[in-house]
């Protein structure tokens, strides 16, 4: 088995909420942005705010690049802020007592988004969403948004003001930014969204569309077919381009081919050409690409990183497709099957040796080999965990009609900070 990396630490959990506002923080860094001087005039102003649903970041991929150009935008705002303007729309309960009250500021201390000001709608609650920085000393700023990617613990908005929640948003394994799996920091935030279950939005899921993606025979090739196919296709197929990633996934895989015949399409071990239409790994997600993978009996699905709950479209690509995954990655993944027999997972066999001899009898054995497809041919998911999680997200995956996760976060601390402040309303 494949070693983990000693920088690259497995995870079992990620907690939030395990730093209050106010509490004491220790001062691991420091950077002052210049303040929003205590004068009439200090917000956006009227013009420039617009409502928005949710929905705003449907179909962008948010990376380093992207995050240059938010950085741009924050640069170029004026220092000088303008007045917020009442709230509006409350409930009559909440209008006596509010008519005075401001939107509570949620400020990105990462340029993702982009946006310099705007106002979110979510559900009953607005709040006013914006990447400059000036607003950290507004008097209205309740949460400080991180985003895992570009998290610096050089660069925090420290010393930590006690109205001040902080939330992390972060979709990726510990090889993004390995700092933020250390319990003194993850422990810094009041909420979380990262691929953990145990997060306040977890995004386990965040690669898998839904249920009927699942149960869909789109690219299903008739194990008749297969059987066919495998005059000039190996058993298993393997599709990497990251080489070097903390699981030493190809290290692993290397010893395999010793055993048993492998396809190897992509930049890692590669022995055979993808078609030239196909060669950008951009295209990985396109329809070619599917009906290449989906000719193969297995394919090895093996993740950059062994942290339970982190699963990546490597392990449920091959679901969809019809194929048996050979599952290297999250310890948990069982949790999370569409049914028990459903995948092969690598931590079961002693060495690779012993894994390619059982995947050589399910081969030779067409009985043995479709009991593992067996709910896909019944369109049956048995996995009660795996449809609660899908049925109770409030957040889709490559689907414009439904909310996205960068969204459901962003609402997620608008209420929680709304919840504080209806809390506060009640005391005496």
């Amino acid at each position: 088995m494949p070693s983990q990396a000693h920088s690259e630490p497995r995870i079992s959990a990620l907690h939030g909420g395990q730093a209050p506002a106010g509490t004491a923080v220790e001062e691991i860094g420091t950077q002052m942005v210049a303040p929003c001087e205590a004068v009439v005039g200090c917000g956006p102003t009227k013009e420039h705010l617009v409502v928005v649903e949710l929905g705003k970041f449907e179909g962008k991929k948010f990376k380093n690049s992207n995050l240059k150009d938010g950085q741009a935008k924050m640069e170029g705002e004026h220092a000088q802020l303008q007045p917020f303007f009442e709230k509006e729309g409350l409930t009559p309960s909440r209008q006596k007592t509010l008519t005075t009250e401001r939107y509570p500021v949620m400020l990105w201390w990462s340029p993702l988004t982009g946006d310099t000001r705007r106002l979110g709608q979510c559900g009953a609650d607005t709040c006013f969403f914006t990447i400059n920085r000036t607003y950290l000393h507004h008097h209205m700023t309740r949460a400080v948004l991180f985003y895992g990617t570009d998290f610096n613990i050089d660069s925090l908005p420290l010393p930590r003001k006690a109205r001040h929640d902080w939330a992390l948003f972060h979709e990726e394994s510990p090889k993004n930014n390995y700092k933020l799996f250390h319990k003194p920091i993850i422990t810094l935030f009041n909420y979380t969204a990262t691929f953990s279950r145990h997060s306040h939005l977890p995004l386990t899921t965040q690669y898998l569309e839904g249920v009927e993606v699942l149960k869909s025979r789109r690219y299903l090739v008739p194990l008749q077919s297969k059987n066919h196919l495998r005059t000039r296709l190996a058993p298993l197929v393997y599709v990497q381009s990251d080489c070097d990633p903390p699981s030493d996934r190809d290290s692993y895989v290397r010893e395999l081919m010793a055993y048993i015949e492998v396809d190897s399409y992509g930049e890692c071990l590669r022995n055979r050409d993808l078609p030239e239409q196909l060669a950008d790994p951009a295209s990985m997600d396109a329809d070619g690409f599917y009906r290449i993978l989906a000719q193969y009996k297995f394919i090895l699905a093996f993740e950059n990183a062994v942290c339970d709950d982190y699963i990546t479209e490597k392990f449920w690509r091959p679901l969809k497709l019809g194929v048996v995954p050979v599952y290297h990655g999250s310890p948990s993944i069982a949790d999370w099957l569409p049914s028990s027999r459903s995948a092969i997972l690598v931590s079961a066999f002693s060495h690779p040796r012993e894994l390619a001899g059982y995947i050589r009898q399910l081969d030779r054995d067409d009985g043995r080999y479709a009991a593992y497809i067996e709910w896909k041919l019944r369109g049956e998911i048995s996995n009660r965990r795996l449809l609660a999680a899908l049925a109770e997200r409030t957040w889709g995956v490559h689907d414009l009609s439904q909310h996205n996760h960068i969204d459901a976060f962003e609402c997620m601390v608008c209420t929680k900070v709304w919840d504080n402040i209806r809390l506060q309303e009640k005391k005496p």
